[in-house]
């Protein structure tokens, strides 16, 4: 039996004592309970012995009597059958999330490799960018050090020649002065001879005086570096405000341009220096371009299909978990793809991506393109509906229509995109160090005689229909480690398709 006021159950033998001794006849004896402090209610400590329905706890008798007395109360053994007639389902069902947990953890697991090695990589890259952008500074420091040290030895080199010529001439003039002053008055001759001497003295030059410059050009090195700390100091807030989604995206080019000129004209910098940056660029006749825009894109989140985790407006990584996204009907459904905000439907539009990580495709699409097609045909470049260029880890190849063309080019961690749609034109360059290299442009055009591309064939079938419609930039992040960022305009690479 089981002792209430003890705490404690007893054998046969040991129960003895409860039964004979008068100091143990109040303690209350019960059926024996395993765990006896869990089978007694901690406030009454009394036994438990029914099941509140409303609230899911077991009770006391006391507690019926009290706090439960309105509630639904039954007996434990009638509680237990009705869960054990509940239990298989329940189990299966707890089976079932513990399958699913399994899978999601193995999911999480991955992510988090992923995103360990995403970072690693990426800081690799950033502390190798850091490194180069302090030999660049360094070799400037030395540099601009070198200018100082040959200007003070220059230009004190001629100041202490000047020096010398002073003061030989000084020491020339005091000499003749005093020799002067010097002749007994009744000594005519001697007096006529020395006033000749420093009459002669006061004309000639004892050496030809140094061209002294009095302007100090190695001070201008204060200007220099003090207009590249204020540009410097202004290119890192804006990468830091684009990192983190803010940007400059309310300006149009032509203002970020004018803005910087300011910048630079307050800080002493002459704009025709930037004139000294070598910019090579494909040829690429028949085109006019009177009114390029520098292109502001914004991802839309509205479009963004559940496995692509968006960064601000400017950022896109694929992801193995789904987000989840509220309901939209613009919404990609079966294909990790996303647009872009804004449209385009006249005039000349350019823009930058840089390909971070993964299997990524660039392109346009055309507004009224359902969001819902299959994934066979909903992927960039696999309609007439929209076009791409696509980096799959080893090649670019552009896409339109279901046909491909594989490029034979380098890898560019910056691809430029420009839209001509007034021409019907749509051009992919790799960028590097402010220069472009043409990749490949989409245009209908003939066939040399004797050559046939069954590429260029659907070009020149159905490219011109796609402008038919206004046109969105879109983005397909085709592999798990997919990771891409619209980039900040390349000022270089805008104002040369300005000129053209």
């Amino acid at each position: 039996r089981s002792c209430l006021v003890c705490l404690a159950s007893f054998c046969g033998a040991h129960l003895e004592p409860h039964r004979r001794a008068p100091a143990f006849r109040a303690h209350r004896l019960v059926a024996p309970l395993r765990r006896l402090e869990e089978g007694l209610c901690p406030r009454h400590l009394q036994p438990l012995d029914g099941f509140c329905r409303a609230e899911q706890t077991c009770v006391c008798a006391r507690c019926r009597a009290h706090e439960h007395r309105a509630h639904d109360v039954v007996p434990l053994e009638r509680e237990r059958e009705h869960k054990e007639a509940q239990q298989a389902k329940f189990l299966s069902d707890v089976e079932n999330e513990l399958e699913e947990l399994a899978v999601t953890i193995a999911q999480a697991k991955k992510m988090v490799e992923l995103i360990k090695g995403a970072a690693t990589k990426e800081r690799e890259r950033v502390e190798k960018l850091f490194a180069e952008a302090s030999e660049v500074l360094a070799t400037f420091q030395k540099e601009v050090a070198g200018f100082i040290e040959d200007g003070e030895r220059s230009m004190l080199g001629e100041a202490e020649a000047d020096l010398r010529w002073k003061e030989e001439r000084r020491a020339k003039l005091a000499q003749c002065k005093q020799n002067l002053e010097n002749v007994p008055s009744n000594d005519t001759v001697y007096f006529l001879q020395e006033f000749q001497a420093l009459k002669v003295a006061m004309e000639e030059n004892l050496s030809s005086a140094p061209s002294f410059q009095n302007e100090l050009n190695f001070t201008k090195c204060t200007q220099a570096v003090s207009a590249v700390k204020g540009v410097l100091s202004a290119a890192c807030k804006n990468q830091w405000d684009h990192l983190q989604g803010k940007g400059i995206d309310g300006l149009n080019y032509q203002e970020m341009e004018e803005g910087l000129k300011d910048q630079a004209n307050r800080q002493g910098i002459r704009a025709g220096r930037a004139g000294g940056i070598s910019s090579r660029f494909p040829p690429h006749p028949h085109v006019s371009l009177p009114h390029t825009v520098a292109f502001i894109v914004d991802l839309d989140s509205d479009t963004a299909d559940k496995f692509i985790q968006l960064f601000g407006t400017k950022g896109a990584k694929r992801v193995m978990c789904p987000i989840p996204y509220p309901e939209s009907p613009t919404r990609f459904i079966n294909c990790e793809q996303v647009l872009g905000v804004n449209l385009m439907n006249r005039g000349n539009y350019y823009w930058e991506v840089e390909l971070i990580d993964g299997w990524v495709s660039i392109g346009v699409v055309a507004e009224d393109f359902n969001p819902r097609e299959s994934y066979n045909r909903g992927r960039l470049g696999r309609n007439e509906k929209s076009c791409c260029l696509q980096w799959n880890g080893q090649n670019y190849v552009t896409w339109f229509g279901g046909f491909e063309s594989v490029i034979q080019q380098p890898f560019f961690h910056t691809i430029g995109v420009f839209l001509e749609y007034s021409e019907k034109a749509l051009t992919f360059y790799g960028v590097k160090d402010s220069k472009m290299t043409c990749l490949q442009q989409l245009k209908v055009s003939h066939f040399a005689k004797g050559q046939f591309d069954p590429f260029q064939n659907k070009i020149n079938h159905q490219f011109a229909s796609l402008f038919l419609f206004k046109l969105k930039p879109a983005f397909f992040l085709e592999s798990v480690d997919a990771h891409l960022q619209i980039g900040p305009l390349k000022k270089d690479c805008v104002s040369v398709l300005k000129r053209r």
